[in-house]
């Protein structure tokens, strides 16, 4: 179940009020007249069944209530009501299968903005990883893996193509660009300072790797994978299975690769430069790829269960 809590202009309210009380799986609704004070106007809050929760957001928004007033958004953990059981029973489809478009493209916009978060993140797992390649650690790759925080670009892009929308498309693609380029830059530097250490040798980056050499020979299996791990991750964020991320985390070989770029870079290994750099560009398409088909596939789906049982 969702919970919404809206603040209405009082001219507003009844019709808001109509809206509400005939979309399918709405219950427990409460208005409290002038309660709001900036915005001035009414509260209206409601729990609404996760299947319906799109809908209702839409037509919510159709009235302009995220100009005039305001919509927010909660997530229910536990709800002991025999009406919300029965609101969940009347919403069409499931509520696992259900996607909320207007909670995507937010949490996706904030995930993939430019940010010296971001980047911090992202130049952290990329030097970590440096130490994994170099070393041959399957270990500190995982743990690299788990830092980066390149998926959320990745998600934005597809939710950009699904829901054309090129702000979100460009702002994805920046982060992911940007971000990508300060990392391996940053890691150059920090292979070259390691090197000079004498804790970096080209005869370790050269040595037979049987634990991480795979970050620069891409093969077949390189897009198999990503392709998976991005539908699992589309499926993880559209479904708040969010802890399924982890897994995709670890799964993909975008930081790794980067991480072996820059190093190998730093020595002028153009072999494994390009390997490397071949590897993630493989990874990135691979994601993108699986999460837009995976967004259009639940975009057709949904619309079937709700056709069918509008016709009901």
């Amino acid at each position: 179940m969702l919970h919404l809590r809206l603040i209405t202009p009082s001219d507003s309210t009844d019709e808001v009020v109509r809206l509400i009380e005939k979309t399918v799986g709405t219950t427990h609704l409460v208005v409290l007249a002038g309660a709001a004070r900036n915005p001035a106007g009414d509260v209206v809050m409601c729990d609404v069944a996760r299947e319906a929760g799109d809908e209702l957001i839409g037509a919510l928004r159709a009235l302009d209530l995220d100009k005039t007033g305001s919509i927010a958004v909660d997530n229910i953990d536990l709800s002991l009501s025999r009406r919300a059981d029965k609101a969940e029973e009347e919403a069409p489809g499931e509520g696992a299968d259900a996607v909320l478009w207007e909670h995507l493209a937010d949490a996706t916009h904030e995930e993939s903005t430019l940010s010296v978060t971001y980047i911090a993140f992202l130049t952290l797992a990329t030097m970590i990883a440096a130490c994994g390649v170099v070393l041959d650690n399957a270990i500190l790759i995982v743990g690299a893996m788990a830092v980066g925080p390149e998926f959320g670009p990745l998600a934005g892009l597809s939710t950009a193509i699904v829901q054309r929308h090129p702000r979100l498309a460009l702002r994805s693609l920046t982060a992911l660009i940007v971000g990508f380029a300060v990392a391996m830059a940053v890691t150059v530097g920090f292979s070259l300072l390691m090197d000079a250490l004498g804790q970096f040798s080209l005869e370790q980056l050269d040595d037979d790797r049987p634990n991480t050499g795979f970050v620069y020979a891409p093969d077949a299996f390189s897009f198999v994978v990503a392709v998976l791990a991005g539908i699992a991750g589309t499926l993880s964020l559209t479904s708040a299975k969010s802890g399924a991320l982890v897994g995709v985390a670890i799964s993909v070989t975008t930081v790794p690769a980067a991480a072996n770029a820059a190093v190998a870079l730093s020595y002028g290994d153009t072999t494994q430069t390009v390997g490397s750099t071949n590897q993630l560009l493989l990874n990135l398409l691979g994601i993108v790829l699986a999460g837009t088909l995976t967004l259009f596939f639940q975009k057709w789906l949904w619309s079937r269960q709700r056709s069918r049982f509008s016709n009901l």
